[in-house]
């Protein structure tokens, strides 16, 4: 299709996150046109009922355009580059983006859409696309009030609940300061998992055990079947762990806090990424320090739950 989108809402983006949160709207019965590089990834939204567009120019036409890409320059080049959804005469209300940028890049873009007239909303998640599909994401955002007000609905339906933070690029900070502490949770869980492994505790047994205790969470929770089974079919890769590794860095340098714990995980998740570069879940970390403290893991094959149900 070329022209107009015909929904109030567009969606650019459909990755692993975008496909799973996206369908999640069309579901809740959002009536949804979407744009992906690679056309075919559309093909699902397709299926259940969304507007399939092929020229990101005609997605200017809704009220909201939504994104969720991999990186700054990414939305850079979806909104501003060559045939960009504000190359045209059409201008959306607002632009809500939903990807993991960094603070300064997000700033610039809202600038850049200032100029041209268009709200900007900084709207990053926890969770990933499992999280996504049991509709269990939080959705955390940061930029005018009223435009938050007015999408709100919208940003709910995505999950368990929708926060605003305040104006500006809130959101982001939040979002390093959340994914820095990802790394750190998930460095610390396997390296005590694998104490009590080689004292003689069996994975699943020990897992369990935080799951049921003061420090279980459902992020300790959707990663044991992982960690028990050693299923590390990806959600998140150690490259895009390690990219938010250093944006938590690079804030702690920026903002002058401390940050020790997360410096000793961003070196462990740099090691890991040049052993395991490519598509896998970074959860594979269990295996990186099960060999550096001499031992060789095997699958449990137990049945766990992932908390998720």
């Amino acid at each position: 299709m070329t022209g107009k989108a015909s929904h109030e809402v567009g969606w650019i983006g459909l990755g692993r996150m975008g496909e799973a949160m996206a369908t999640r709207l069309v579901k809740a019965g959002f009536g949804l046109s979407v744009w992906n590089r690679t056309a075919s990834k559309a093909d699902p939204l397709a299926k259940i009922g969304a507007e399939v567009v092929t020229d990101k120019m005609a997605m200017a036409h809704c009220v909201s355009v939504i994104t969720m890409v991999s990186t700054t320059d990414d939305l850079k080049d979806i909104l501003f580059g060559k045939g960009g959804v504000l190359t045209g005469n059409a201008r959306p209300r607002r632009v809500v983006d939903m990807s993991s940028i960094s603070d300064s890049g997000s700033a610039e873009i809202r600038r850049q859409l200032d100029g041209a007239g268009v709200a900007y909303l900084s709207a990053p998640v926890s969770g990933n696309a499992k999280v996504a599909k049991a509709g269990k994401l939080l959705v955390v955002a940061s930029g005018p009030r009223a435009e938050y007000d007015a999408v709100q609905p919208l940003l709910a339906a995505l999950g368990r609940a929708a926060m605003y933070v305040g104006e500006g690029e809130l959101s982001r900070v939040w979002k390093i300061a959340h994914n820095t502490m990802f790394g750190v949770i998930i460095q610390s869980l396997c390296e005590i998992t694998l104490l009590a492994e080689k004292a003689g505790i069996p994975r699943h047994v020990f897992l369990e055990s935080i799951n049921q205790s003061v420090l279980g969470s459902m992020y300790t929770r959707y990663k044991t079947p992982a960690l028990v089974n050693l299923d590390f079919t990806t959600t998140f890769t150690p490259k895009l762990l390690l990219k938010d590794m250093e944006l938590g860095m690079a804030a702690g340098r920026a903002y002058g806090v401390v940050m020790p714990a997360a410096s000793a995980t961003r070196d462990s998740i740099m090691s890991l990424s040049h052993q395991y570069p490519g598509d896998i879940d970074f959860s594979v970390l269990l295996l990186e320090l099960a060999r550096a403290a001499g031992m060789k893991l095997e699958p449990e094959n137990v049945p766990v739950s992932d908390g998720l149900a």
